[in-house]
């Protein structure tokens, strides 16, 4: 059995203006080589180009639960987010991080954003990363209608640059 996002209900899937659902299994990785990448938001800029302006909360470089920090993505300015869940994987628990975002401003560019990961290992050598973003607002409902889907591609991307990164860590 594969762990699920825990949806707060505002962003419930199929209820906002835009969602979308990535997925890569992986052999050869651990949930752990992929949290040292994900939980580290100063880490992201080295595997997805789609991020920028990153910064980190007070408290540090690894995201906790209550932490804000903001970081631009999708040519949005920099977004202020707040960590919603942060839970390192442990035997048998998946990983677990999400965060809320808010853009406010006049409707034709406010947006609200939550987006969570799971990682968790599975039998035969094998890792799973799922990330899940809903979005609420004129700017997402846009995005949703747009040909190829920027919001899938982009983290479709991010997935990818993940898993290289960590393979890559390996190696090192």
């Amino acid at each position: 059995m594969t762990a699920d996002i825990i949806w707060p209900q505002k962003y419930l899937p199929g209820t906002t203006d835009n969602y979308v659902s990535n997925e890569v299994i992986v052999k050869g990785l651990t949930a752990d080589q992929i949290w040292k990448l994900l939980a580290d938001i100063t880490k992201w800029e080295t595997y997805y180009d789609n991020v920028a302006k990153v910064t980190p909360p007070t408290s540090g470089p690894i995201l906790h639960k209550g932490d804000t920090f903001s970081f631009s993505t999708f040519g949005f300015p920099p977004l202020e987010s707040k960590c919603e869940e942060s839970v390192a994987p442990a035997k048998g628990q998946p990983a677990r991080l999400a965060w809320s975002a808010a853009l406010d401003g006049r409707p034709e560019e406010s947006i609200d954003v939550y987006h969570a990961w799971i990682v968790e290992d599975l039998d035969g050598d094998r890792v799973r990363i799922l990330t899940q973003e809903s979005q609420i607002g004129q700017p997402a409902a846009q995005l949703a209608k747009e040909k190829p889907n920027k919001m899938l591609n982009g983290h479709q991307a991010w997935l990818d640059g993940l898993v290289d990164a960590a393979k890559k860590s390996l190696k090192e």
